[in-house]
């Protein structure tokens, strides 16, 4: 999917790398770069973001020997730098997550919810997964609620790179202290020689999960519904526009009578949207 421009993207020149010292980021440059992710992924760059910016992408200027931050936006605007466009996407978009993170919503999924999809086909959706921490632990709550039923996890997240974590299943094996002692033991492996150190997913659950990459602007053009959805993390990065595109485009893939899971930071106030509030950070889609 990278075409031609795969080698630009990949092959960093160390030389110049060290030698390249670089102009400060303009405002221009940086409301372009602002314009720039908002576009694409309706991320709202505050002003006060734009160190983050400029950090973020020194490697990419010294990678190809410039010292402005105006010359690479000249750049990823050229026809034929989607690759970089999707690189610089990577490096923009936030991805702090970690297993069993707000254990209240899980409690919740596990208590009030999974009793009723026991001998039905169930669907869950993380709709931000970053590096699939959330869809594994949603794997582990299924798999002890439901056990061998018909259920699956998808994931998704415009950022390719967190996408190519989340598919590989290995993670620090710091990053599981949140984890119950006993699903350590049942769902995941600890790694050996050239993984030591590591948590590997059993295949077993790993098999029970997809990823894909998504950008949550634009609908499923597949038409799948999920009873549950999970978009935790997310949207407070969206002013209300964005917001409301987003659940527009959402809302079309939770089935009748299904369920969206959103931070507890987050809220849909200014949202327009037929989800019933039923928990803090729950909502329910009408059966009809």
């Amino acid at each position: 999917m990278w075409g031609n421009d795969r080698k630009s993207v990949d092959t960093p020149n160390p030389a110049i790398e060290a030698l390249t010292e670089l102009d400060p980021i303009s405002d221009k440059a940086f409301e372009r770069f602002r314009h720039f992710i908002y576009e694409k992924a309706g991320i709202n760059l505050a002003p006060h973001k734009r160190q983050l910016v400029s950090s973020r992408l020194q490697k990419r200027l010294r990678h190809y020997g410039m010292r402005s931050y105006d010359t690479y936006i000249d750049l990823i605007s050229q026809p034929g730098k989607e690759a970089e466009r999707q690189h610089l996407v990577d490096l923009l978009t936030t991805n702090e997550t970690y297993f069993y993170r707000e254990p209240a919503h899980f409690d919740y999924l596990r208590a009030k919810i999974l009793p009723q999809y026991r001998g039905r086909p169930l669907h869950v959706w993380s709709a931000a997964c970053s590096t699939g921490e959330e869809v594994y632990t949603l794997a582990m709550v299924l798999a002890e609620s439901i056990g061998r039923g018909d259920w699956n996890v998808l994931g998704s997240d415009i950022n390719t790179q967190v996408v190519s974590t989340a598919r590989l299943g290995i993670y620090p094996l710091e990053q599981a202290k949140g984890l119950p002692r006993e699903w350590l033991s049942q769902y995941c492996l600890k790694g050996v020689r050239s993984q030591a150190g590591k948590l590997l997913i059993n295949p077993k659950l790993k098999a029970r999960t997809r990823f894909e990459e998504r950008n949550l602007k634009k609908p499923r053009e597949d038409g799948r519904q999920f009873e549950i959805v999970f978009l935790r993390n997310v949207l407070i990065y969206f002013d209300i526009p964005t917001k409301q595109l987003v659940l527009n485009c959402l809302s079309r893939s939770i089935a009748p009578g299904g369920y969206l899971f959103i931070s507890h930071v987050e809220s849909l106030h200014g949202i327009t949207t037929d989800l019933t509030t039923i928990g803090p950070s729950i909502f329910r889609k009408p059966l009809r």
